[in-house]
């Protein structure tokens, strides 16, 4: 599958500590929600920040919606007035703020910002409960879960084609995940010809699997695979077998798992025939499985002994 690209990253570079994030190529396609997946300290986190213009020293370069640059993002306002960002930090709004003021601001700095959408989001996400009281509740009284709801009710009162979204479901409860997704979705088909795209980062990925159409793996600080989700379900193929074979089996299988009864894991497609004159049993990976094996190649976590 092919589409236009909505951000494209090329020669990525950036260094902390002994950490390196080295990114050669990443395009993320257009009117598709792209999920950015692996371990705590991967680097999604700093990538996604990259792209949202919080961290700008780096090596390399940024496309945004095919044309415009890491300058343009900065200087020309159509940028950034068609990117939504939502992040981890508890100060995002600052704890001392209202509610008020934090409708008041946003309607300053984003001139798409629809004030009386924002109020029906929150109303519809239980944040405030329509009494004149909510305008004065402050940012510091809400929980977690709230206040990334309230990111998210400001980023979807405003007219944007592109949100990136870091771990956005990480604070939620499993119902409002499951909102979470249905108001990607909906963002997603709210514009005629694909317009609109989403990146968020997650390691909640069976949470989000329903709403994720393309994903890239990456692992201390490198991306491992990428592509739609169909397609590398196609590449890959999950195999359980009986534990006479799990030896001639691990030489196999891109990654492994076992227990007294038998092994299982992940195969490249094309190396299932080499498992000929086993007893298998195959299916098709779910993203979950597809995602920790891939991650549990290039993982430098020691497993337990």
């Amino acid at each position: 599958m092919k589409a236009e690209t909505v951000i494209s990253c090329k020669n990525i570079q950036k260094k902390y500590g002994h950490f390196e994030l080295n990114i050669d190529s990443i395009d993320f396609p257009q009117g598709f929600a792209t999920a950015l997946i692996g371990e705590n300290g991967a680097g999604k986190t700093t990538l996604l920040e990259m792209i949202a213009g919080i961290k700008k020293q780096h090596k390399g370069d940024i496309t945004y919606f095919g044309s415009y640059t890491e300058k343009d993002r900065e200087n020309n306002p159509y940028v950034k007035e068609n990117i939504g960002y939502t992040g981890t930090d508890k100060f995002y709004f600052l704890p001392h703020w209202t509610l008020k003021q934090t409708k008041e601001l946003q309607s300053v700095l984003f001139d798409s910002f629809d004030g009386k959408k924002y109020d029906k989001i929150l109303d519809e996400l239980a944040v405030t409960s329509g009494s004149n009281s909510d305008n004065n509740k402050k940012v510091s009284s809400l929980s977690d879960g709230n206040r990334v709801k309230l990111m998210l009710a400001g980023v979807l009162a405003r007219d944007t084609k592109l949100l990136l979204m870091d771990e956005p479901a990480s604070p939620l409860d499993p119902l409002m995940r499951e909102r979470l997704c249905s108001m990607i979705r909906d963002y997603l088909a709210s514009s005629e010809g694909s317009e609109k795209s989403v990146i968020f980062s997650t390691h909640n990925i069976s949470d989000m699997e329903n709403v994720t159409d393309y994903a890239i793996i990456i692992e201390n600080g490198t991306v491992v695979e990428q592509g739609f989700v169909e397609d590398l379900k196609e590449k890959y193929i999950y195999v359980r077998g009986e534990k006479k074979d799990e030896e001639s089996a691990k030489h196999i299988l891109f990654d492994i798992t076992s227990n007294k009864y038998g092994y299982e894991g992940l195969c490249l497609s094309e190396n299932l025939e080499k498992l000929a004159g086993m007893d298998i049993e195959t299916s098709a990976p779910t993203l979950s499985q597809l995602s920790v094996g891939i991650m549990r190649a290039h993982t430098r976590v020691k497993p337990l002994i």
